[in-house]
This record gives C-alpha cells, structure tokens and sequence, in this order.
C-alpha cells in the first residue's frame, strides 16, 4: 500500500515580512508553545533578527535551538547560516569558543547538502576564529581549507582568510609566512576600498614590528593606526593598541609609559563590543606591574576586578594564562606560595600545550622566582636554566626571523621602487612615437571594431529571433495538444460516454449479460483514456490532490512501488501552469515505466520560498542524457523541456547507464 509522508517546509521570508511589526514577546510564545516546528522556525528566526547585535545574550541561546531545529528538519544549510552568526558572539561575549566549534561541527558533518561553496568557506574560517583561542594550529588548517572553497569573487572572504591566518603565523612566530598573508589580505582590502578592515591587516603587522624588536618603528606606526582608528569611529579597537604599546614598553625597562599605556588600554575597553581577553591581559598586567612596584593596595584591587570579572577563564586558553599570570603573582607578593606555585604551574602547562614560547619563557621566570622565595634553591636554579635557554632559543630564532622579515620588508620596497623605475623608462622610451602609433592603431580598431559590432549585433538578432520563434512554436504546440486533448476527451465523455451508458440501460431490460460486461469495460476504458487525456481532478480535487490520485493509480496498478513526498501547491498556479506540472509528472512516471526497468521510485514535490520543487527519482538502468536527448524518438524528455521552459522553471536530469535516474524541476511561484 502507497505510504505519503508529508512534510511542511518553510517559507521564512514571508513569514518574517508578514509579521515584521508583531513584538518580541509574540515570537517567544510561539516557540515556547508551538507544536509546528516550521511554524517555530520560522518564530526563532524572527527573534534572530530583532536580537542580533542588540541582545548578545538571547541571539546566542535562539542561534542554538534554532540550528538544532533547522537539522532536524534537514535543512542544512539554513543551520549552516545561523552558525556562522553564532560564532563570534559565541566566542567572544559568551566565552565559549569550544560550544562555537560544536555547532559548526554540526553543519560541517552535513557538509555534502551544502551546495554553497562561499558558505562552506565561512563555515571553515569561522571554526577558524573560534580554534585561534584554543590552537593556533587547527586554526591555520582550518583557514587553508576556507581558501579552497572560495572564487574569484569572494575576494573580500578572501582576504578574511589571509588576515586571520596571517594573525596565526604572527602568534606562533612564523613571521616571513605572517608578512606574506597580512600583506596580501592589506592589499585586497585597499583595492576593494575596505578601509576599516586595512587598518586590522595593518594592527597585525606592527605587531610583528614589536614582536621582531622594531620598536621605534611599531611605536610610529601605532600611533598613526590610533590616529586613524579615532577618524573612522573604530573605538573599540584602541584598547588593545594601548595594551600592545604597554608591553613594548615593558620590553624596553620603561614602567611609567608602561603604566600610563595600560591606564589608557582600561580606560578605552568598551564592554559592548571589545574582546574580553584583552580586557583581562590588561587587568593582569596591571596587577603583575603593582605587584613588582609593591604597591599591594592598588593590585588587590585589580585582583578583585579580576575574579569578579564574569567570564569563564577555562573556555579560553589565552584569558586563562592572564588571568593565572596575574594571581600567581599577586600571590607571590603576599606570600601564599603554594597557591601561587599551583597558578604558575597550570600556566606553564597550557602556554606549552598551545606553544606560545613568550609565554613558556615567563612561566618559567615566574616558578624561579616562587622557588626562590620558598627557599627551594634547586628548583629555582633549574627553572632559571630553563628560561635562559630558551630565551636564547627564541633570540636566535627571533634575530633569523627577524632578518628575514626586514630582508622581506626590503625585497619588497626595492621591487616596487625598481618597478616604478623601469615604468618610467618605458613611458619616456615610448613618448616620441605615441602620436603616430596612436593614431594608426586607433583608426584600424575603429575599422574592425565596427564591422566586428555589425556582424555580432546581426548574428545575435538572428538567433535571438530564431530562438523567440521556436520558443514560442514549441509552446503553441504544447497548448494546442492540450486543447485537442480536452476537446476529445470530452468528446468521449459527452458522445461515445453517453451512448454506451444508454446502450447499456437496454442492455439491462433484455438481460444479455455478456454483451453487459462487454459494454462495462468499454465504458471503463473510455473513462481512463478521457481521464488520460484530460484530467478533470484538477478541477474537481485540485492539484495536489490530481497528483496524489495519479501516483496512487500507478502505485497499486502496475509493479512500480512509490513513495512521495507532497506539499500543498493548490491554488498558487495559473489553471495553465497546472496542467503542464500535472503533465510533467505524468509524462515523467510514464517514461520511468516503459523504460527504467525501475522496481520503485520516488516523488517530492516541495515549497521552498518563491519556488516549488520537483524530484523524481528511479532505481531502475537509467541512460545518458546528451545521448538519449539527440535520438529522434526522444521526444519524452524534449517534451518534459519545453514543459518546463513554458513555466519559467528549469530541469536537470541526473543519470548514469545502470544507476538509475533523478528528474528535478525547480518552478517559479
């Protein structure tokens, strides 16, 4: 027996347009209490958009049900879309990179529904974003991956990709593969006329600056960067330039610049929209700077901001090692050692694991120095071996790298001053004879160019004309095929229908009962080939309705088994469009069974926004198409095509020889 399974898609853009002045309130009761899940969707997507940069805290719990609605409702990639917006806010406000990562991940195990190959990048760079606060590593791999999915035209995604990954490098001390990403990524955006975001690629460069020992340079930079940040309203990056400038400061043995940078960094955090971990590298270094000055009061004052500050340190890597710096050093300072050696030690541990050397190189100043004050000589000594090891490691390392960052810096000036140089040359070499050239070559194109535009223009009326014409005579014949088929079919009803009913009603007073059964099959067959030629379901049950009786008629009369999947389409279709959609799936199921050799099929019928989806699919030996479509006799598929064409829709046909087949058709509303 024929099994229906409905399903109700969603139309969420109407819906959202419909009822865009109805209150929050409204929507929230509609998901707290709806039992439709479309209709719930539609609801949560409704609540996104009214509390997306406004109410951090609802988008992100709304993101989430949303997306594990939208895949249990298999739509893929509407989930896929609400996970790239829940990333940032996720990581970031919420302090939960590793939550972010899971819904990604949700999207990213659905990744073969996802024809979008932008949103399959985004969805890549944004686990990116969210990995760069846990490891660095998988972040670097995640951008590669994002690159691949990304064309020509996505040069601003693009350059997203190379800035993130050019920041990575940056962290992770690979500073020639850092210039190469940040100044590719500056470039792009200059040309794409994205000033905001050049001033990012630049932050990331100066910071190479500082982190490769040019720190006269970097200053100049940052202060012009500042300058530009304060003109274009980005106020809420300056926090971290001031941050940045302080620990250069340090670097240098300046404390008072160093604090006054620091004071200016809290100052300037906005709590709205600055990152958090920035916020508590600031507050520990204000802490670790009052600590070594011995000036308790004001760090124990920080050190209550500090543990008051509403933020799960354990969700994020870096704030975690601030934060642990920061109180293993206040605690030092009061003499608590064996909670201070447990910080610096959980410190130590999570700057090994994300390989940030910088902060290993501290970790193991800090335990010398606990040791030290434990009287735990030993310890002391080995942990300062340690230190200075590595220190040396990271100089000789840092002056390599450094070399080749400034040799790269100075290839690249000379380049573009030996370019500049060499276009110049050319410019001068070519003046004298510019005139003359111009004028000869401008006067042959002109010539050619005119013929050449006569010709296209006449070439492309003609087959823009050929191509109305045949258009248009194909869907005449199309029409006038449906009208003989209406006027026979009535014809049959209304002639030989009513004469054989008559015959069959003398037929009943003389009581021949074989000549009655004789009539009774007629009178059958006659019904079907009417019904064949025009279907009057459509007016009496409507469409979706004449569709469902139609495969019911297939599935329990021949020895195909059907399963479908139909959405409501009534009353959305000219009476017209309805009678070629019905005869696309006539026609489409009668060509499965003359020649599939199919044992069952599938049909989905959908609304999906201002289209109605159509899939048809057999098991049956299937065919090549650019093959099949040239034989003469193909007209079965020819015709399925003008069909198509006639509703503004288009068709694609999937095939292999013994693979069976899928029909789709994607109509316009």
């Amino acid at each position: 027996m024929l099994k229906h399974y409905f399903s109700y898609l969603l139309v969420i853009t109407f819906y959202a347009a419909s009822a865009q002045k109805l209150d929050i309130s409204h929507y929230k009761q509609i998901v707290t209490t709806s039992q439709n899940s479309n209709e719930k969707l539609a609801a949560l997507d409704s609540i996104l958009s009214r509390t997306f940069s406004k109410n951090q805290k609802e988008f992100i719990e709304y993101s989430k049900q949303y997306i594990n609605l939208a895949l249990k409702l298999d739509s893929v990639e509407l989930a896929a879309k609400k996970a790239v917006n829940l990333q940032y806010p996720l990581t970031n406000y919420g302090n939960n990179p590793l939550n972010a990562i899971t819904f990604l991940n949700k999207a990213l195990a659905r990744k073969y529904r996802i024809k979008d190959s932008l949103l399959l990048g985004r969805l890549y760079i944004k686990r990116g974003s969210a990995n760069a606060k846990l490891d660095l590593k998988k972040a670097i791999e995640d951008y590669n991956v994002a690159l691949q999915h990304f064309s020509q035209k996505d040069s601003l995604f693009i350059a997203d990709t190379y800035l993130f990954r050019g920041q990575a490098y940056s962290q992770i001390g690979k500073f020639v593969k850092a210039n190469e990403d940040l100044t590719h990524a500056y470039f792009i955006y200059e040309d794409q006329q994205a000033y905001d975001y050049m001033v990012y690629a630049q932050q990331a460069i100066i910071n190479m600056f500082s982190m490769n020992g040019f720190y006269d340079k970097a200053k100049v930079e940052r202060d012009a960067l500042i300058d530009k940040m304060k003109s274009l309203g980005l106020t809420q990056y300056l926090a971290y330039e001031y941050y940045n400038q302080a620990l250069d400061y340090k670097k240098i043995g300046k404390p008072k610049l160093e604090l006054e940078s620091l004071l200016l960094a809290e100052s300037n955090f906005n709590h709205e929209q600055s990152n958090k971990t920035v916020y508590i590298g600031i507050l520990a270094r204000l802490i670790e700077y009052y600590c070594n000055h011995k000036l308790l009061k004001e760090a124990k004052k920080y050190v209550y901001i500090l543990d008051n500050f509403e933020f799960n340190y354990s969700r994020s890597s870096i704030a975690e090692i601030h934060y642990l710096s920061g109180k293993a050093k206040y605690l030092q300072t009061i003499a608590d050692y064996d909670n201070a050696l447990l910080k610096a030690q959980k410190k130590l541990k999570i700057a090994k694991r994300l390989g940030i050397e910088d902060e290993i190189m501290q970790g193991y100043a800090l335990l010398a120095d606990i040791y030290y004050d434990m009287n735990q000589y030993e310890n002391s000594i080995e942990f300062i071996r340690a230190a200075t090891t590595l220190k040396d490691s990271i100089y000789n390392r840092s002056t390599a790298n450094a070399l080749a960052y400034y040799q790269t810096l100075y290839l690249t000036e000379k380049k573009e001053k030996d370019l500049v140089k060499k276009n110049t040359s050319i410019k001068l070499l070519e003046k004298d004879n510019e005139s003359v050239k111009k004028a000869m070559l401008l006067g042959g194109i002109a010539i050619i160019l005119m013929f050449g535009l006569i010709l296209l223009y006449r070439n492309q009326k003609n087959l823009k004309e050929n191509k109305i014409l045949q258009e248009k005579f194909s869907q005449e014949l199309i029409n006038y095929q449906e009208n003989e088929r209406r006027r026979i079919s009535k014809d049959l009803h209304d002639g030989i229908g009513q004469q054989l009913l008559v015959l069959k009603n003398k037929l009943l007073n003389n009581g021949d009962r074989d000549t009655q059964k004789l009539v009774n099959s007629t009178i059958d067959e006659v019904r079907a080939i009417s019904r064949d030629l025009h279907p009057f379901q459509l007016q009496e049950l409507g469409l979706t309705k004449a569709i469902e009786h139609t495969i019911d008629l297939i599935d329990e009369n021949t020895p195909l088994f059907i399963t479908a999947e139909i959405d409501n389409i009534d009353n959305i279709f000219s009476k017209e469009n309805e009678v070629n959609i019905y005869r696309i799936i006539q026609e489409s199921f009668s060509n499965i069974l003359k020649h599939a050799n199919s044992e069952a099929a599938k049909i989905s019928v959908r609304k999906i926004g201002d289209n109605v989806l159509i899939s048809i699919r057999d098991n049956g030996i299937g065919f090549d198409f650019a093959e099949k479509y040239q034989e003469e006799k193909s007209l079965g598929l020819k015709t399925l095509l003008e069909r198509t064409r006639f509703l503004k829709g288009q068709m694609k046909v999937t095939s292999k020889k013994d693979s069976g087949a899928v029909l789709e058709f994607q109509i316009p509303i």
